[in-house]
């Protein structure tokens, strides 16, 4: 049986993940990193060692011990703790991930720019890392109407409306997600995150009915950081006085995307796929 690593940070979607690798008949082999992955990990894992994020050999060590050559990296691990200045004693990095900082990240913190630090890291030791939604493909956002409540003509303005303007702040790497109302932008993802985004244009917006937009960029890397929503984004949406949530079709994972769909058929909220902008057209829904 072939063997594949996995490298956790938080959340539910590295357990997806370690499901769709058995599910496609692969062994994994994880690394999760000590303090974000979930609990109920290492039960679906053959193979886990707890490393710390900023351990880079260690990652190296045991999964080349296990006969990983290519692995996925997906989890969160929260970008706010990259501007921590006691991060590097919080987190014990070894000598490769202190000399790959120094070599190449301290003045670009990027998420595109460390994600392709660290793959070109681990592919010098011989393990590639692939598209993380490789084995979830049945998670991703697909076009249209994905539940039961359809947008209303005043949400599909808001995303014809709004689209571009994301695709445009996701290419600047400025975020993944917007809030729109009335053809006006309520708020836009910064380093917050989608969570903190979704209650600031909650407090800003009191009238209901406002649309989330979120996607990835042009050209994005799905080796990492592919944007997700899952059963607490809709909750929090919904509490915020959102009723439209917009996903860029293949391009977001849905995490347990039936339970997502189920969730917003309950609160009322309204899930379509929205196809990247051709030049000078409206985007499809």
């Amino acid at each position: 049986m072939p063997v594949v690593g996995l490298i956790a940070g938080e959340g539910q979607l590295p357990i997806l993940v370690a499901r769709g690798m058995r599910d496609a008949g692969v062994r994994v082999a994880c690394v999760g990193f000590s303090g974000h992955f979930d609990p109920g990990l290492p039960s679906e894992c053959p193979i886990f060692s707890q490393v710390g994020v900023m351990q880079i050999g260690r990652w190296i060590r045991h999964l080349r011990r296990a006969g990983v050559t290519e692995a996925v990296m997906v989890g969160r691990v929260r970008k706010v703790r990259m501007h921590d200045p006691l991060r590097a004693l919080r987190q014990l990095p070894d000598w490769r991930a202190i000399n790959l900082w120094y070599r190449r990240l301290r003045h670009d913190h990027r998420s595109s720019v460390v994600l392709a630090a660290v793959a070109d890291e681990l592919t010098s030791s011989g393990i590639r890392i692939i598209d993380s939604t490789t084995y979830i493909p049945a998670h991703l956002a697909t076009e249209g109407v994905m539940g039961r409540i359809r947008p209303s003509a005043d949400a599909e303005a808001d995303i014809a409306f709004g689209w571009a303007l994301l695709e445009r702040a996701a290419d600047l790497d400025i975020g993944q997600a917007l809030a729109v109302r009335d053809r006006d932008v309520i708020a836009v993802e910064a380093v917050e995150g989608t969570n903190a985004m979704i209650d600031r244009a909650g407090s800003l917006c009191r009238t209901k009915g406002w649309t989330l937009l979120k996607t990835a960029r042009s050209g994005h890397d799905m080796r990492a950081d592919v944007p997700t929503v899952g059963v607490p984004t809709v909750e929090r949406l919904a509490a915020a006085g959102g009723r439209t949530l917009a996903l860029g079709v293949q391009r977001v994972i849905m995490i347990d995307k039936p339970a997502v769909l189920a969730a917003a058929d309950r609160l009322g909220v309204a899930v379509v796929g929205v196809r990247q902008l051709l030049t000078e057209s409206a985007p499809t829904l």
